[in-house]
Formats: structure tokens, sequence, C-alpha cells
């Protein structure tokens, strides 16, 4: 496997540290395939969960992929902050912009996530992350588990 390093817009937006993190925590959190399919919820989704643009049938490359990741954290990166508006630890800008990644920065900026931050409520913008994990009203096993090593980035604590 090839190590992926963020690109530099990344780590402008998020601090280098955060930057790394993201660039080794999404995909693992993702898992790469390189043709399109179909996630859960029925969207179109190709490499490390990416949906913009996805074409049925496609095969896309590892550098194809590399260079999606990279476009599509430093999206989210900058739609976490834009409505975030206090100082966050590197293990919250990484757990609120995969949080961001996988449920979109838009649903992302209206959720208890966003509004317990903003309100000085760490701690509880850090446990709000754990209610993201149904798809159509189901819990998902990999979306509570990714939800809790989110969880755990955000509070700082060993994962």
């Amino acid at each position: 496997m090839t190590r992926r390093i963020p690109g530099p817009g990344l780590a402008a937006l998020v601090g280098a540290t955060a930057a790394a993190a993201l660039v080794a925590f999404t995909p693992t959190q993702e898992g790469r395939v390189l043709t399109t399919y179909r996630d859960l919820g029925g969207v179109l989704t190709y490499c490390d969960g990416a949906t913009g643009h996805a074409t049925w049938g496609r095969t896309y490359t590892p550098a194809e992929c590399d260079a999606q990741l990279a476009r599509d954290l430093e999206r989210h990166a900058a739609g976490v902050l834009a409505c975030v508006h206090v100082p966050l630890t590197d293990g919250q800008k990484t757990a609120f912009v995969d949080a961001a990644y996988n449920i979109g920065v838009a649903a992302f900026c209206r959720s208890s996530m966003a509004r317990r931050a903003n309100a000085g409520d760490m701690a509880g913008a850090c446990d709000a992350l754990l209610l993201w994990n149904k798809v159509d009203g189901r819990e998902v096993a990999g979306l509570t588990r990714r939800r809790q090593a989110e969880r755990a980035l955000c509070r700082g604590e060993a994962r």
C-alpha cells in the first residue's frame, strides 16, 4: 500500500497533524473500491467513499483515487471550518472533517455537533457524533464503529 501524502491545501486549512491524520483515518473508514458501486443508502460511490461525478461502471486508478481523496478532504475541511467558529484540537478537526466527509458538509453544519461546538460544549459535540450511525433509520454496525473512533479522536483518547 502506498503512503498517501496530504495536499498543501488540506494542511493549510487544518494543520499538518490533522491533515496527516485525515489522510490516514478516512480511507480506513471508507475502504477503497476502484469500481463504482451503490452504498447502503443507494448512492453511487467510488474510490474512498467519493460520490461526486460518479459514473456507473467506471474503474478508477489508485492515483485518481488519491487525488479525489485530497480534493474531497480539502472541500469538507473548508466546510467544517466555515460553520464551526471556535478553536478545535487536531483530534476534533479530524473527527469533524471525517464525519462531514461521510454525512456531508450541509448535514454536519446543521447538526448538534456543530451547534454544541459553537456553544462551547465540546464534550457534547464529541458525544453527538454517536448519533450519526444510521442509514434509513437502521443502525449500521460499521457506522457505529466509525462514530466511536471519531468520538475517541474528538475527545483526545488514544485508539
